[in-house]
């Protein structure tokens, strides 16, 4: 038998683990910022002319990345091939949109529920928005192939949508606990108001849900009878919301949201769907016209 020393320097055939590399996620405490920013201000931000000017490929690389492969790989079997050439892939395009996004609380989750669904984030707040591109790139870094598809983008939501999405684009808008602007004076700074519903019907697809959350009695009220109001829109259903998995991320994957709970506060859920067609005035199945508590 051989000495223990000898032992100890003879190779292994056990293959050796590498190490696990250590991400260094962002920390809130350096990225804090006022609650809320005045959307009406007079803020310079770099907006694209048109949607066809936005440059996708930097918030999705590795989505663009596999489209560019799969091109060159369908323009290689066809230059043998005769007859007409088949149809390019889609281009990729963001369907889910969470404005005011904070601290990316919703996106991060539904980026792991709905994996091949293109997601961004709009945060007015440079701070904030600066967070939630850190906290992506180090998860996008910890588990590779994972939270690809989401990503967050600084910009005035009030005032330049249509500049980033088509119309009908969208299938999706969240907005989580948006600033009450309690002052009469102030009601039209709100994110939900009769000219921006509008504007949201525009970008979103029919069919296409618009969800709203609120701590704020007064603002859940006001939310729910602006949609009610509003002839492209009609409320979506209990039933249809309990099977609905974004739905049930509304209360506590935000840092607001999950404040409330702490504190054992109420939650106003408001969740409408994008009529094809304008319906009937005094039509709106508005049978809970009540806001709805959220599941805490």
């Amino acid at each position: 038998m051989a000495p223990k020393h000898a032992r100890e320097h003879e190779p292994s055939d056990k293959p050796k683990r590498a190490p696990k590399e250590e991400v260094a996620h962002p920390r809130k405490r350096f990225y804090r910022a006022r609650a809320h920013s005045n959307p009406l201000n007079d803020a310079e931000f770099d907006v694209p002319t048109t949607p066809e000017d936005v440059d996708w490929s930097e918030h999705y690389p590795e989505v663009y990345e596999e489209l560019e492969g799969r091109q060159q790989q369908q323009q290689g079997g066809e230059a043998g091939a005769p007859g007409p050439s088949s149809s390019a892939p889609e281009q990729p395009a963001v369907r889910f949109l969470d404005i005011g996004c904070g601290f990316g609380g919703l996106l991060v989750r539904l980026s792991t529920l709905y994996p091949d669904t293109l997601m961004l984030g709009m945060e007015i707040r440079d701070k904030v928005s600066a967070y939630v591109r850190e906290r992506i790139a180090a998860l996008r870094r910890e588990q590779p192939g994972l939270y690809r598809n989401c990503s967050v983008l600084r910009t005035n939501a009030m005032k330049y949508l249509p500049n980033y999405f088509r119309k009908g684009q969208l299938t999706k808008m969240f907005f989580l606990f948006p600033d009450p602007h309690f002052k009469a004076a102030n009601h039209r700074r709100r994110i939900i108001n009769t000219q921006l519903l509008t504007e949201y019907a525009h970008l979103l697809a029919p069919g296409g849900w618009l969800y709203t959350i609120t701590d704020v009695p007064e603002l859940g009220e006001w939310m729910r009878a602006k949609l009610a109001a509003h002839r492209l829109y009609e409320r979506v259903s209990e039933e249809e919301l309990e099977a609905d998995p974004a739905a049930g991320l509304l209360v506590l994957s935000s840092e607001e949201g999950q404040k409330v709970a702490r504190n054992g506060g109420a939650t106003f859920r408001n969740v409408y769907r994008r009529l094809e067609a304008p319906r009937e005035l005094g039509a709106g199945g508005e049978a809970g016209a009540a806001a709805a508590t959220a599941p805490a």
